[in-house]
């Protein structure tokens, strides 16, 4: 079967991201034949050479549309335009595939996805990374109504149009679904994460690291991830340096890129030893990072989109079993009270998120129950090998 992915964003787990795609397609190859429709933008960030740029057996078709997280939404727009442009025309220049795997965000790649499998008569998949428009609209960056309501229109159209819809939360799929789209044909298939790059994160390796960061004997906080407008982090910011200002053995690890750096950077220089700036991390590297805290921070903005999030920072910490703080009101809240590996501050509140740490590092016996919950959890339900098995079937069903 030929399957053909249309990503905007492909990454290795030698870039500071997730690469959730690049497992996925690195077990599809093995029976299928797959060609990838992508852009180069993260294949500077690569921090290290130990993985090949596309798994074996993926054939890659990149258009070289210059991307960065710290565009405005007008550059952010015309580079989404482009990609969905090249893509389409691409797309109908690969010989015939069976099914089209459509990955947003951005929509766009999506939108490209369904315009090729029209025009080539073939069914496409529909994976649901984040809720697009919601998303940006929520952020203010679609500022008039008829483009609103367009993009509304055009996100209804692409899940009517796909033959199955994958969202990556609970809370998606109940999004998509409450828009009238049959349950039937819409599956939750969770971010899961890379149990095989988490056992990397061994005591031995934990303990050079923490020795070499020169945090022995300290309680580790951790934030790992972007540093981006959504993720709240003036609050966890102000939670660090409350929790400076009382000294002891506490500190804050913020380990990314992104838009509110020079925020964390400044902190770090008034309590540099207890706030810490730490660069991005290969996604092969950075287990061990989560293996080192005590807890990580999961947060984002108080906005009602963002509840549906599936973060990939919230797998990876249950995977080396270190416990979480979220600060969702949707289903993590509930994952991590349910499951007991984790608790809930609301979000934008720096006083109840810093009153809730301490008072979970002062309780040992909590945490290492709370990682133990996490830990196996992940190994029940967040094995991205076991994810991969799961999109294959989807496509092939689709395909038939």
């Amino acid at each position: 079967m030929h399957i053909a992915v249309f990503s905007q964003y492909h990454t290795s787990p030698d870039c500071p991201a997730t690469s959730r795609h690049y497992t996925l397609l690195a077990h599809i190859a093995k029976t299928h034949r797959v060609t990838l429709l992508t852009t180069p933008a993260w294949k500077g960030q690569q921090l290290t050479h130990e993985f090949p740029w596309v798994p074996a057996g993926v054939e890659i078709r990149e258009a070289r549309i210059p991307y960065d997280n710290k565009m405005g939404p007008a550059r952010r727009a015309l580079a989404f335009a482009q990609y969905a442009a090249w893509a389409v025309r691409e797309g109908l220049r690969i010989d015939q595939p069976d099914v089209i795997w459509g990955i947003s965000t951005p929509l766009t790649a999506a939108w490209a996805a369904a315009q090729v499998a029209r025009w080539r008569r073939v069914p496409w998949v529909f994976e649901v990374q984040d809720l697009w428009p919601s998303f940006p609209i929520a952020m203010g960056a679609v500022p008039t109504a008829l483009a609103r309501q367009q993009l509304f229109r055009l996100e209804k159209r692409l899940y009517q149009s796909a033959q199955r819809v994958l969202p990556l939360s609970p809370d998606m799929t109940r999004y998509v679904t409450d828009l009238g789209i049959a349950p039937g044909k819409v599956a939750t298939v969770l971010n899961g994460t890379d149990l095989d790059l988490a056992a990397r994160a061994t005591p031995a390796a934990v303990e050079e690291l923490r020795r070499r960061q020169g945090l022995v004997g300290k309680q580790v906080i951790l934030y790992a991830g972007t540093f981006g407008r959504a993720n709240d982090i003036p609050t966890l910011v102000a939670a660090a340096e409350a929790m400076a200002e009382q000294g002891g053995e506490v500190v804050w690890l913020f380990l990314g890129h992104g838009f509110h750096e020079p925020l964390i950077a400044a902190a770090a220089r008034r309590w540099p030893a207890h706030i810490r700036l730490v660069g991005g991390q290969a996604r092969h590297q950075v287990f061990s990072w989560f293996a080192l805290a005590e807890i990580s921070v999961v947060s984002f903005l108080d906005l009602p989109v963002l509840d549906a999030n599936s973060p990939a920072k919230l797998y990876d910490s249950l995977a080396v079993g270190t416990p979480v703080i979220v600060t969702n009101r949707g289903w993590t809240k509930a994952l991590v009270e349910q499951h007991r590996c984790g608790w809930y501050v609301p979000a934008g509140n720096a006083d109840a998120l810093a009153a809730k740490l301490r008072e979970v590092l002062a309780q040992p016996g909590a945490l290492a129950y709370a990682g133990e919950q996490g830990h196996r959890l992940a190994a029940q339900q967040f094995d991205r090998q076991q994810l991969a098995i799961t999109v294959q079937t989807m496509l092939e069903k689709a395909a038939r």
